[in-house]
């Protein structure tokens, strides 16, 4: 397995500290997806970095993973399956070049300023920010560098010797209740947070461990 350094530059790797609320400056957690952004940021950044042609085949040969998922609900599998599809091979460098470039491009047409109003303010208290996301972490990477943030928890992707996507996910998928045992693995099996903010089912488990629970309060679109 090819070694990673996707949380360098900029994100912190680990902490010694725990996410105790009476000790240390308050943790606070943010969904990615629909939470700070107004739509899924891994589709658009499958759609934004291929041809319009070549997306649409994807698409079209991603169609029996759709079907599946109806009957599974297995969101794993079916971000697995895109994976494969759209990034197989794609060597390591690369993809992060990449998604240094989407984010560059598209930041300002995915960001809910109402959103970033709660992370500046949050940031202001002298709170640590965490982004944990189901999409991949080497493409929210450059998005949450750019917003300054401490930690980034996010799926995984699994590369080769080479340093080449695999084809699949490198451990689970980080929703619902992975989220919150990627947290633990992190900060301590009790940590606790000041707030957390999601928008769909798969924060809930995330949200239970925070004393202020934000569930869908962001409604701002991008100017």
């Amino acid at each position: 397995m090819a070694k990673r350094s996707l949380l360098a530059k900029g994100l912190n790797a680990s902490s010694p500290m725990t996410g105790d609320l009476h000790e240390g400056p308050p943790l606070v957690a943010f969904d990615f997806d629909g939470t700070l952004t107004v739509r899924d940021s891994f589709t658009a950044f499958l759609k934004w970095r291929v041809k319009p042609m070549r997306h649409f085949v994807g698409m079209v040969r991603l169609f029996p993973a759709a079907v599946a998922y109806v009957f599974d609900r297995n969101r794993g599998k079916i971000k697995a399956a895109a994976v494969r599809e759209f990034l197989k091979g794609v060597p390591q460098e690369q993809l992060e070049r990449e998604a240094r470039a989407f984010a560059q491009s598209e930041a300002p047409r995915l960001f809910r300023p109402d959103a970033l109003a709660v992370w500046r303010r949050w940031r202001s208290k002298g709170a640590r920010l965490v982004i944990v996301t189901a999409s991949p972490d080497i493409v929210v990477a450059p998005f949450a560098r750019g917003l300054g943030a401490d930690m980034l928890i996010g799926s995984r992707l699994a590369f080769d010797d080479r340093g080449r996507v695999a084809g699949w996910l490198d451990g689970p998928n980080c929703r619902g209740p992975e989220k919150v045992e990627r947290l633990r693995a992190t900060f301590g099996e009790d940590v606790r947070l000041a707030a957390a903010y999601g928008d769909t089912s798969g924060d809930h488990e995330m949200l239970q461990i925070a004393h202020e629970k934000g569930y869908r309060i962001f409604r701002g679109k991008p100017a």
